[in-house]
């Protein structure tokens, strides 16, 4: 038996059966690329799922974690940290937001916001304002408030009955929004851009009119941008290209480049509503998490990784339109940054599989649509390597 093998098979003698995993064992990553257990080298455009963004084990967030884990790893969130503050300030000092609640990943961090927009309706609309309109097709993560503020049966199936106080509209419809709001509605909570729902990006003005459609009713914004924040999208957070300020806005993902951190923003309005005793996390914010945060803000910010990312992104989607055309099998094509998709005709399973075959990892999302969301680093020789791989792929179906 294989290294690899041995790997694959102690998992799944003693690993609950959650994931559908390719057949790889991955060991080591370095920039765009990660190697299995066998030796083999793989150009990664998954990313951890949007995770990764400055590249694999990049050298300033490794040297913060190996300095930091020597100093502190972890004490409780009922004494104060220098790192926890450093974060936040920087994280407050480049959003709309003024107050920051530390966690470990996505879903913690869209539960922090559905209790605090429930907490903030409950002081100050009223008792009788609880219910969050989301979107169909969005994903918001795994918890039973999450699953049930996720606009797709196929991720509650199983586990009803659900939260009470959602509901669902069409995304990129102002209209349906305006007309699904009653007098129990205290928020709106949607992604800029529907990552799991196959990369949706919707009109440029529909953020804008999300908006004003909360602010006519009195009602708060939230923000999901655990995927698209942290530069995923050509800005530090999607949300700054529409023009607007959230309420409340979550990350987790790439916030680390890799380590377990999320984050709960919002403003000091909104936020004073929490008190001691409301809501906790027992490793959210802990040094560690910190020192990869603090690493993974300051090389986002302080080089050109931004206008990088949209230069690629630009690159990429050039590229994937070209590969359209040549391609029946690919009915669309779109992107922001360098969170990109194809629509395909075909399940795309098996293109996944022949991909990763040929040392390409892509993901699949919706069972039809083709994601792409490569480390912020990678280059256009990584893009043009890609686009061979895929155009070679895609001539076999």
């Amino acid at each position: 038996m294989t290294k690899e093998k041995k790997i694959m098979a102690l998992a799944e003698e003693h690993i609950m059966n959650t994931y559908r995993r390719t057949p790889i064992a991955l060991v080591k990553g370095e920039g765009a690329r990660v190697w299995d257990a066998n030796g083999k080298e793989y150009l990664d455009f998954v990313a951890g799922i949007a995770v990764c963004n400055l590249g694999h084990s990049h050298p300033q967030v490794v040297k913060a974690i190996k300095k930091q884990s020597k100093n502190l790893m972890h004490v409780s969130n009922l004494y104060y940290t220098k790192p926890q503050g450093e974060v936040a300030e920087l994280l407050t000092g480049h959003s709309f937001a003024d107050k920051v609640f530390f966690c470990n990943s996505g879903a913690e961090a869209n539960e922090a916001a559905i209790k605090l927009a429930r907490k903030y309706a409950h002081e100050n609309l009223g008792a009788d304002k609880f219910e969050l309109i989301t979107m169909k097709d969005s994903f918001h993560g795994r918890t039973m408030a999450t699953i049930t503020a996720t606009g797709q049966e196929k991720f509650q199936f199983g586990f009803t009955p659900l939260l009470d106080g959602f509901q669902y509209v069409g995304f990129n419809d102002p209209a349906a929004l305006e007309k699904a709001i009653s007098p129990k509605t205290c928020g709106v909570m949607l992604e800029p851009i529907q990552g799991e729902g196959g990369v949706i990006i919707p009109d440029p003005r529909y953020l804008a009119l999300v908006r004003e459609i909360c602010n006519r009713h009195k009602i708060l914004m939230i923000l999901d941008e655990v995927q698209t924040g942290i530069g995923r999208t050509g800005k530090l957070f999607a949300y700054e290209d529409s023009g607007i300020q959230p309420d409340i806005m979550t990350l987790a993902k790439a916030l680390g480049n890799g380590f377990p951190v999320g984050a709960m923003l919002a403003t000091n309005e909104v936020a004073r509503a929490f008190a001691p005793g409301n809501h906790a996390s027992t490793f959210g914010g802990n040094p560690l998490a910190m020192a990869a945060a603090k690493a993974t803000l300051e090389v986002m910010l302080q080089g050109d990784m931004l206008e990088h990312c949209q230069k690629m992104g630009g690159y990429f989607l050039t590229k994937l339109q070209a590969l359209k055309a040549r391609h029946q099998v690919i009915s669309d094509v779109r992107g922001k940054g360098l969170m990109l998709a194809c629509s395909l005709e075909i399940d795309g399973a098996g293109i996944v599989k022949t991909c990763q075959e040929r040392g390409l990892l892509i993901n699949c999302a919706g069972g039809k649509t083709l994601r792409f969301v490569p480390p912020l680093v990678i280059s256009a020789k990584d893009i043009d390597m890609a686009i061979s791989i895929l155009d070679v792929v895609l001539e076999g179906t």
